[in-house]
C-alpha cells in the first residue's frame, strides 16, 4: 500500500507529520525537507494544518513584537517592525496575492483581463493602495494591543487567516486551469473541517469565549465577502484569492482584537 496515498492510513502520525512539513514549506521561507513521494493529493491534505502553521506564525511574530516593546521600542515602531518578519518569514506569500488581486479586479475590463493582470508581476495603483490599506490597518490594530494580548491575538489572527483558504479550496470552482492555487490541489472536505476545528480551538484557547466568537464570525465574514468577489469577476479561485482571503480574515481579526482589548 502506498504510504503518500492520502485514502491510505489517513490516521498515521506519519501522515500529520508529512503535512505539517509541507504546509510549513508552502506558507513560510522555513527550510523544510519535501517528504519522498509527496504528490498533489498530499499537497491538499496537507491543508488541514494551514492553521497550526498559522499560529506559529503568529506566535514569532508576536515574540518579536512583544520582545520590542520590552526594549522600550514605541508601539508603532515594534508593531511595523514586527509585520517586517512576518512578511519575510512568509515571503509576503499572502501580502502579494491581496496585490494582484487589487490590480486585476481593479484595473481589468474582463475576466481574462482580470486573470492576465493578476499573473503580471509588476505593480500597479490598486494593488499599491490595497497593500497600503491592508498593512496601515495592521500596524494600527496590532500597535494598539496592550503587550499581554499581542501573542494570542497574532496567533489567532494568523490561525484564522489559513483555515479560510482549505476552506475556499475545498467548495469554490478554480478560475485557471494552472497557477499555484490549482497546483495545490482540492483538499478533501474532511480536511477543510478540520483546518476549521483547529482554528476555532485555537482561538478558544486564546481568547475569551465571545472574542473568539467574535473572531470566527469575522473571519467567516472576511472569507465570504472575498468569495463572492473572486466568483462575480472571474468565476473561481486563484492562488491570490487564497493570499487575499488570507489577508482580510487576518485584518478583520486585529481590527476586533484591538476594539475588544485596546
Amino acid at each position: 500500500m502506498d504510504n503518500h496515498n492520502p485514502a491510505s492510513k489517513p490516521g498515521r502520525l506519519a501522515d500529520w507529520v508529512d503535512d505539517l512539513r509541507i504546509a510549513t514549506a508552502l506558507l513560510t521561507r522555513v527550510p523544510m525537507p519535501h517528504p519522498a513521494g509527496a504528490g498533489v493529493p498530499d499537497i491538499a491534505r496537507a491543508q488541514r494544518l494551514f492553521p497550526l502553521v498559522g499560529a506559529l506564525i503568529g506566535a514569532v511574530v508576536g515574540l518579536i513584537d512583544v520582545a520590542l516593546l520590552g526594549m522600550r521600542v514605541p508601539a508603532f515602531a515594534a508593531a511595523a517592525l514586527a509585520l517586517g518578519a512576518s512578511a519575510a518569514l512568509t515571503g509576503a506569500l499572502h501580502e502579494d496575492g491581496l496585490a494582484d488581486v487589487g490590480d486585476g479586479f481593479g484595473g481589468g475590463r474582463d475576466r481574462a483581463a482580470k486573470l492576465l493582470i493578476m499573473r503580471d508581476s509588476r505593480l500597479g495603483t490598486y494593488g499599491t493602495l490595497v497593500l497600503l490599506v491592508g498593512f496601515a490597518t495592521r500596524w494600527a490594530a496590532l500597535a494598539s494591543l496592550p503587550a499581554a494580548a499581542v501573542v494570542p491575538a497574532l496567533i489567532v489572527a494568523h490561525a484564522l487567516g489559513r483555515a479560510a483558504i482549505p476552506v475556499l479550496a475545498a467548495n469554490m470552482p478554480f478560475a485557471r486551469a494552472d497557477g499555484l492555487g490549482k497546483t495545490a490541489g482540492r483538499p478533501p472536505a474532511a480536511g477543510a473541517l478540520i483546518a476549521v476545528g483547529l482554528a476555532a480551538l485555537l482561538a478558544l484557547l486564546c481568547l475569551p469565549l465571545q472574542a473568539a466568537l467574535l473572531a470566527l464570525l469575522v473571519t467567516a465574514a472576511g472569507a465570504a465577502a472575498v468569495a463572492v468577489l473572486a466568483w462575480r469577476q472571474i468565476g473561481g479561485v486563484t492562488g491570490d484569492v487564497f493570499g487575499a482571503a488570507e489577508q482580510v480574515a487576518e485584518t478583520a481579526v486585529l481590527v476586533l482584537l484591538a476594539a475588544q482589548f485596546g
